[in-house]
């Protein structure tokens, strides 16, 4: 006799994101009370120790002088993109989290960018099946978007977070006085996912980029810390009510501009960083966008002259090789990582959007055209 059992059960996960500055500070208890007695083993990001070299001293401060079950010394590991280019990284901190034995009560404290927090992240994510993260990210990319995600990854077969696990971090921590160590470009690139949040969630905040446009561009750290604290609140908020934060449907509702952009990455070989790529490929799906009649004109000018005013290129010279081929290969690469049919958010206000189940290739190759000749065109006044 057949027989089945068919049973349904719901998980609850918390979510919490702090926002502090001085994290490491004697007298900021965050980190103190998130953790208590519990061991921790914190990974640091190599390039967050080359730009401030006084943070490994500091972290062994705090744990001495909050009493922290710290394992070891801070382990330094490789960070950029190249955390994230194969397994090297992942296998080091798995090697960490056994030698230090770390179990689902310790936890891996993770400081660094959002493609380094990726890599640490899948290690706890997979070390006795889920270990307990706290993040700490430290460029406007991570604090305002990756690192208050709940993915992890690395690439493989030259794809973009081909493996990976989704994992709810036990915390993250937002400090915003690490801000203060990036440079221009790594100030500047979180901002793009503002901007994305902003046409996607909340025209108000669009309004404010839109103003302080000039500000943010200059490294202002007080209206970047503002921008990456509204771009956080939307991102997570998303996660948390909008039904589904592991991605089981073909939706993926915030990735406006991400399908051309993850190919990007790949067709420079990361020349472009992830948000100078995602700045591209919001030029690309904005005009799409107008061009299909979703989004007017004149809004989609105002989008693409604030991502200018932040200081990005809205073109680069891979995206015409063997006319277009590679960078439509994305299309089916996007689609493939969720599996189902091709699903695309395109605008269709300012804060407003709706999903598309195609992108015509004809449209690409216009706008692709019309991104290069305005690319020449600021080029040539800029000369």
């Amino acid at each position: 006799m057949d027989e089945s059992l068919d049973l349904e059960f719901a998980v609850t996960y918390r979510h919490r994101i702090f926002f502090t500055e001085r994290a490491f500070a004697s007298t900021n208890k965050i980190l103190a009370e998130l953790v208590g007695k519990a061991k921790v083993i914190p990974i640091v990001d190599a390039g967050l120790v080359q730009s401030s070299p006084k943070l490994l001293a500091e972290i062994v401060a705090y744990g001495k002088a909050r009493e922290l079950n710290f394992t070891r010394e801070p382990l330094v590991l490789t960070g950029g993109e190249a955390a994230k280019k194969n397994s090297a990284v992942v296998k080091a901190a798995l090697a960490a989290i056994e030698e230090d034995k770390i179990c689902r009560h310790s936890y891996v404290l993770a400081l660094g960018g959002g493609a380094f927090l990726d890599a640490v992240g899948f290690a706890a994510a997979t070390a006795h099946r889920g270990v307990r993260l706290i993040r700490m990210p430290t460029t406007t990319l991570g604090q305002g978007d990756a690192g208050v995600g709940v993915k992890n990854g690395i690439n493989t077969f030259g794809k973009k977070n081909f493996t990976g696990a989704f994992a709810v971090p036990a915390a993250v921590v937002n400090d915003l006085a690490l801000l203060a160590t990036l440079d221009p470009r790594g100030l500047r690139d979180g901002l793009v996912e503002a901007v994305k949040v902003s046409l996607l969630k909340d025209a108000n905040f669009f309004n404010d980029l839109e103003r302080h446009a000039p500000l943010l561009a200059r490294g202002d750290l007080s209206k970047v810390g503002d921008a990456v604290r509204r771009s956080a609140t939307l991102h997570a908020q998303h996660i948390a009510r909008n039904g589904d934060p592991f991605e089981l449907g073909s939706a993926r509702p915030l990735d406006l501009g991400h399908w051309a952009a993850h190919k990007l990455e790949s067709m420079t070989n990361h020349r472009l960083t992830h948000g100078e790529a995602v700045a591209i490929g919001l030029a690309l799906d904005i005009l799409c966008a107008r061009n299909l009649g979703f989004f007017g004109a004149v809004e989609a000018e105002r989008v693409l002259t604030v991502l200018e005013a932040l200081g990005f290129r809205l073109y680069a010279s891979e995206m015409h090789l063997q006319d277009g081929a590679p960078l439509l290969a994305g299309l089916e690469e996007f689609r493939e990582h969720l599996g189902g049919e091709l699903t695309l958010v395109l605008p269709t206000a300012i804060g407003q959007s709706t999903q598309v189940h195609e992108m015509p290739e004809a449209c690409v190759h216009s706008v692709t055209e019309e991104l290069r000749v305005r690319d020449a065109q600021r080029c040539a006044v800029r000369s």
